[in-house]
């Protein structure tokens, strides 16, 4: 906004080319200090009933190797108990054909042992891993 001034003599003088910004900042540490107060009450989690699904069964390749993770750390590779050297050994020998993995854990199998099976399967030349899950109950 540009406002004429009285000079000392009492004549027109330029009108005045700055902006009073003081306002402007004032307006802007109010804004500030309202978000820092109220950003944490956007992280608390809100209960939400989320909807239930069915996901379609994928279609079984033959090529597919099916390896169970119990709770306790045990594998067992098409039904039969198998040692994890044994098992990269396996994998690494079945990788020429691209064999699909299909990994079936407990849920309450530790993350870091399910880790460890999927970073050995990488390791053996697999590419492609499939979590296998038991489908919801219909009502």
């Amino acid at each position: 906004m540009a406002f004429n001034g009285f000079s000392s003599s009492g004549q027109l003088g330029q009108p005045m080319a700055e902006i009073n910004t003081t306002p402007l900042v004032d307006v802007m540490l109010v804004l500030l200090v309202v978000f820092l107060i109220t950003a944490p009450l956007f992280h608390q989690a809100i209960g939400i009933d989320l909807p239930k699904t069915v996901a379609t069964p994928t279609v079984e390749h033959d090529k597919a190797l099916h390896l169970s993770l119990a709770r306790d750390g045990r594998l067992s590779l098409d039904g039969q108990g198998i040692s994890q050297q044994a098992l990269r050994l396996r994998l690494q020998a079945d990788s020429a054909a691209k064999p699909e993995l299909q990994l079936q854990a407990d849920q309450a199998t530790p993350y870091q042992a399910v880790a460890e099976v999927m970073a050995l399967a990488q390791q053996a030349g697999v590419n492609r891993i499939v979590f296998v899950t038991q489908p919801q109950p219909t009502h």
